[in-house]
């Protein structure tokens, strides 16, 4: 039922709108085989979308909508995410590594957390990324650049930060750390 009301919504999008920056037929893909790796789908509109386990290694979704989807167990491995609004998403044991969330929104608030717990984040670059009240509960961090990235009551118990650019990054107390700049 929710993957036929995101694909009536995405299609009604389509039709009224021209001037969309992403491949409808990269959007079809993804909706018909869960599977769109090296995908443009850019600006699309994926709200509330439902993609657990979802095939998205590589693929360019920079200033998309994917406010409350569903991508728990995501592949999203070298994707980028730029700029991209994921507020409220749930992304639970999401294969992150090595993606673009610089500037992308992630935030979360008293009830509609960002959900990253257990999501692999390793060298992600999630500079500038606003992550604020964000769910990160033993999410791998490693080598992330969580540089001008704003964490402030995110919750990062049991987070691998080991190595990550923390350069003048908001942490949980609302300590901006410079070290490493």
């Amino acid at each position: 039922m929710k993957r036929t009301l995101t694909a009536l919504t995405v299609a009604a999008i389509l039709f009224a709108s021209s001037a969309s920056a992403f491949d409808p037929a990269d959007l079809q893909k993804l909706l018909d085989t869960n599977v769109c790796a090296q995908c443009d789908l850019s600006g699309a509109d994926l709200f509330e979308a439902d993609l657990g386990d979802a095939d998205l290694s590589g693929a360019n979704l920079e200033g998309a909508n994917l406010e409350g989807a569903y991508l728990d167990s995501a592949r999203l491995a070298g994707a980028n995410l730029f700029g991209a609004y994921l507020f409220g998403a749930y992304l639970v044991e999401a294969n992150l590594r090595g993606a673009n969330l610089s500037g992308a929104n992630l935030r979360g608030a008293t009830v509609n957390h960002a959900k990253l717990s257990f999501a692999n984040l390793s060298g992600a670059d999630l500079g500038g990324a606003y992550l604020a009240s964000a769910r990160l509960v033993g999410a791998n961090l490693g080598e992330a650049n969580l540089g001008g990235a704003n964490l402030s009551d995110a919750d990062l118990e049991a987070a691998n930060m080991n190595g990550a650019i923390l350069c003048n990054t908001i942490m949980p107390n609302k300590l901006v750390i410079y070290s490493g700049c």
